[in-house]
């Protein structure tokens, strides 16, 4: 299986190595990398369209060698199927990410975001990350990290991907709990509730200002059957993710409006 290996933390990761390491163990698999050459944690779905990008091969002291780049994580999988890479990837891993990708924080993730592209380009994927060792249930890094479990387990889910159920245009989000109780559960998205909040930091006599707007304490709802409700009973959290953001039911109701009427001017109320 050829398997392009990506993150949102950079090529120097430890997270991506330690999978890069799992990964090579598994019979059969040809591995890639291409990853950012610094941190772009939550960059969400950004790509790089007004310059050309940078691109160095990096060697891991190994024996083997990957790529640098100055893009994005979503670059990185285009770099991959634009033939950066001598084969076209038939599985894209992204990870490990220093954090917890759950529930709402996914759309700003990164490490979702290379994920997703893979499935915009019809190529099944796989979206990883780990909770630090401070228990914090979101992406922010914090703490140290042991990323071990999360390579062992998606280096076998990656051996069993024929057996694995991931139907067409769907990644699986992998989240491991920092204390693993044993075991793994498929779960929904939960829902965040964030704690954010304007601070003014320093203002200058000219009247520009800082401003601090994200907090540091988000919070989630508790809720069971959800991700943050699997990682926090110690389990590793396995959700299916599609890209179809289409609103069914939206559609059938807007179906019943005129919204042709909306091309005609207004009607004006005479006095």
């Amino acid at each position: 299986m050829k398997v392009l290996l990506t993150n949102d933390d950079g090529i120097g990761a430890s997270g991506l190595h330690a999978l890069r390491r799992a990964l090579l163990e598994v019979p059969g698999v040809e591995l890639a990398v291409i990853a950012p050459d610094s941190n772009r944690s939550a960059t969400a779905r950004s790509i790089t369209t007004r310059r050309p990008l940078w691109v160095e091969e990096v060697e891991f002291g190994d024996g083997t060698t990957g790529f640098a780049t100055d893009g994005t994580p979503v670059d990185c999988v285009r770099f991959a199927a634009l033939g950066l890479v001598e084969f076209e990837p038939e599985l894209i891993v992204s990870g490990i990410n220093h954090g917890a990708n759950l529930g709402d924080d996914i759309t700003y993730s990164g490490t979702v975001a290379a994920a997703l592209e893979g499935i915009v380009l019809g190529i099944p994927a796989i979206a990883v990350s780990q909770q630090s060792d401070r228990r914090a249930l979101d992406f922010r890094a914090g703490g140290g990290f042991d990323f071990e479990q999360a390579a062992a387990f998606v280096a076998r889910m990656v051996e069993e991907l024929d057996r694995v159920p991931m139907p067409d245009g769907t990644l699986l989000n992998v989240n491991c709990p920092a204390e693993p109780a044993g075991g793994a559960r498929a779960c929904r998205l939960g829902r965040r509730v964030y704690r954010d909040r304007l601070e003014l930091e320093e203002e200058e006599p000219g009247g520009r200002r800082r401003y601090r707007i994200y907090g540091e304490d988000p919070d989630y709802h508790r809720e069971q059957g959800t991700d943050f409700a699997a990682i926090a009973d110690g389990l590793i959290a396995v959700t299916p993710l599609h890209f179809d953001l289409t609103d069914v039911a939206g559609i059938e109701s807007l179906a019943g409006f005129d919204l042709d009427g909306l091309l005609r001017p207004a009607a004006r109320e005479v006095e």
